[in-house]
């Protein structure tokens, strides 16, 4: 009797143990937060990738610049917007961005009673 009831208390613990494991990881700061912290990590390693390659491309445009003085001169007139003599600059103004068709609830309306053909046309 003495070992039964040994069992199970055991038993008991055991399936106590259970679940509570089964209520920490199934809550809030369980499987789930898991989960978050999982994306998170995956997306700021995403993000940090980006930036290196962000580095890497500004890195090689300033060897670039150091090493290239007709790249150095492209870069100042470009950005201080300079001409060189007899050079001219066109600046265009800039398009309207054309909204997109938005096609509208009426019907497409008949033409004004005024403006019939010219029936001189016909007789030819």
């Amino acid at each position: 009797m003495n070992s039964f009831v040994r069992r199970g208390i055991i038993v008991i613990a055991f399936a106590l143990i259970g679940a509570y494991g089964l209520v920490k990881l199934r809550g809030p700061q369980g499987l789930p937060a898991l989960r978050d912290r999982w994306d998170e990590i995956r997306q700021l390693e995403e993000e940090n990738a980006s930036l290196q390659r962000e580095n890497d491309y500004r890195r090689d445009r300033i060897k670039k610049l150091q090493s290239s003085p007709s790249e150095q001169e492209l870069e100042i007139r470009e950005k201080l917007k300079l001409l060189r003599p007899g050079e001219t600059s066109f600046i265009l103004p800039e398009q309207p961005k054309a909204e997109p068709s938005k096609p509208s609830d009426q019907p497409p309306s008949d033409p004004p009673p005024d403006s019939k053909p010219d029936a001189s046309l016909d007789s030819k």
